[in-house]
C-alpha cells in the first residue's frame, strides 16, 4: 500500500530565479538550469530542448519587455511521463504592440516564439497585474 501511495504522490521540484537584465545573464542562467535539471534527474530527452526554451523566453523578456524578469521552473516526474514547466515573468511590454526594437536586425530576431511552439507540448501567456508570464510545458513520453 505504501509503495502505491509513493507512486501516486511523487515529489515535485520547483525553482524561482530572478534574472537581472545584464550582459551574460542568459548564458549564466542556462548553465544554472542545466545543473538544476541534472540534480532533479530530468529526462535527458528534454534537457536540451528545455535549455533552448529557457534561452528564448528570457531573451524575449529582455528584448521586448520591462525588467525585472523572473524564471520559474517546476518538474513533476511521473511513471513514464514527466512534465517540466518553464515560466518567465516580466513587467510588461517595453513598447507598443507590433513595434520593433530600434537597431534590431529582423533576420536575427523573431524566431523565438516559433522555436518555443515547436519544442513545447503546451505553451501560453498570462497577462496579470504584475506583467506578463510566458510559459511552456515539455513532457516526456
Amino acid at each position: 500500500m505504501a509503495a502505491q501511495l509513493n507512486t501516486l504522490f511523487r515529489e515535485a521540484f520547483h525553482e524561482v530565479c530572478p534574472v537581472p537584465p545584464v550582459a551574460g545573464a542568459v548564458p549564466a542562467v542556462r548553465r544554472r538550469v542545466g545543473r538544476l535539471l541534472a540534480e532533479w534527474d530530468v529526462c535527458p530527452r528534454i534537457v536540451d530542448d528545455s535549455l533552448l526554451v529557457v534561452s528564448e523566453l528570457l531573451t524575449n523578456a529582455f528584448v521586448h519587455a520591462l525588467p525585472p524578469a523572473v524564471l520559474r521552473l517546476s518538474w513533476r516526474p511521473g511513471d513514464g511521463a514527466g512534465t517540466l514547466r518553464v515560466e518567465v515573468t516580466d513587467a510588461g511590454s517595453l513598447r507598443p504592440s507590433g513595434a520593433s526594437p530600434t537597431g534590431v536586425d529582423p533576420d536575427e530576431h523573431g524566431r523565438g516564439e516559433h522555436i518555443v511552439r515547436a519544442l513545447a507540448t503546451r505553451h501560453g501567456m498570462r497577462v496579470h497585474d504584475g506583467g506578463v508570464t510566458r510559459w511552456a510545458d515539455l513532457v516526456t513520453a
